[in-house]
């Protein structure tokens, strides 16, 4: 019995950066990590080699959780930083308040989230003040315990260094830890061509979800702690979870040749480089209009619901009136070329013809 498998070609695939395959690099390690025999749940030499150049490109000593979501990295760190009985600060449109289905609270055993407001999908350091104190010391009330940063943020603009420095400095001055939600970190990271260390603990990052699935791993994210006194309570939250896993060998045999001469970053550069083309050529076409100049690898924009339509029934697969009528996502991934771009952007130019 045969099985039809329906795709979406690449070329027309902006869905999500989820919808991109592995880097032939990573597949080749992973098939490599299938021969021999190695000692289980992480105690093999891909973990321990992942962990030590981890430690080289971060530029200090760290402690590393290789999970196999997202969701998992992000709501076991929130859980090492913040109590029951805790509340998380974070963006109202912030991937821990939208899209992970109650994984922050079920981790964290009911620690409650908490929007703080700001313009491009960042958290205003003026409003932050008042939500880091907000009843602390009350018990009758949540107590405000993490802040959490997305970066690059769900609207896929990218927060400045200066503005990382300014949140977790309020944040600390309230006595909270700092949580950085960085599954498009390596996205943001080549925007602000910054270094690993001055976008993190440099700038008071406590832990890091740093992602690598989006940007060319298959299966593998991680944790990345800053402070050592995280590590045993992450690694028992990990085994609890469900996260050691018994051949760790393969999620680890990813992350390691991710960061192998600098896949990571080369195809970050492209995801980013493809979003910036695609949005100079929505620019030059009438009754079209960006709703911000990507910084990262996400574009919003407004187009015609007859453009729409004409898209889709071309096979084109995108994010469309989730939001408001009329706006459209477009995610582009390390996968795309400038020809896929060029030709969703005379597609585009078609239609509004």
């Amino acid at each position: 019995m045969s099985t039809t498998i329906t795709t979406t070609p690449s070329s027309r695939a902006f869905i999500s950066d989820n919808m991109a395959g592995a880097s032939p690099q990573i597949a080749k390690a992973v098939a490599e990590a299938a021969t021999g025999q190695v000692l289980p749940y992480g105690n093999d030499p891909f973990t321990a080699a992942t962990r030590r150049r981890l430690s080289e490109i971060f530029e200090r000593d760290v402690d590393v959780f290789i999970v196999s979501t997202g969701s998992a990295a992000n709501g076991l760190s929130l859980a090492a930083l913040t109590p029951p009985w805790g509340s998380v600060l974070s963006h109202p449109d912030s991937h821990i308040n939208h899209d992970e289905c109650g994984a922050p609270e079920f981790f964290t055993d009911g620690a409650k989230l908490v929007s703080v407001p700001g313009d491009d999908g960042k958290i205003d350091p003026d409003a932050l003040p008042a939500a880091a104190g907000r009843r602390a010391g009350d018990v009758h009330s949540v107590q405000p315990s993490a802040v959490s940063i997305s970066q690059a943020t769900e609207n896929g603009s990218v927060y400045t260094l200066e503005e990382i420095r300014r949140l977790s400095a309020i944040a600390k001055d309230a006595g909270l830890r700092v949580h950085m939600d960085g599954a498009r970190f390596a996205n943001a990271l080549v925007h602000l061509g910054a270094t690993l260390a001055e976008m993190t603990w440099k700038a008071g990052i406590d832990v890091l979800s740093f992602g690598a699935t989006k940007n060319g791993a298959m299966t593998a994210d991680a944790i990345v702690s800053f402070d050592p006194a995280l590590a045993t309570e992450l690694a028992l939250r990990a085994k609890r979870a469900g996260q050691l896993a018994s051949k760790m060998r393969f999620h680890a045999a990813q992350i390691d040749a991710y960061l192998t001469d600098d896949l990571w970053l080369r195809n970050a550069r492209q995801a980013n480089a493809m979003a910036t083309r695609l949005g100079d050529g929505l620019k030059a076409i009438p009754g079209t209009g960006l709703l911000a100049v990507p910084q990262a690898n996400i574009l919003f924009c407004r187009l015609p619901q007859h453009v729409t339509e004409g898209l889709l029934a071309e096979g084109y697969a995108f994010y469309h009136d989730r939001w408001e009528p009329g706006t459209v996502r477009f995610v582009t991934s390390f996968s795309h070329s400038a020809q896929d771009i060029d030709g969703l952007i005379d597609a585009v130019r078609r239609h509004t013809l």
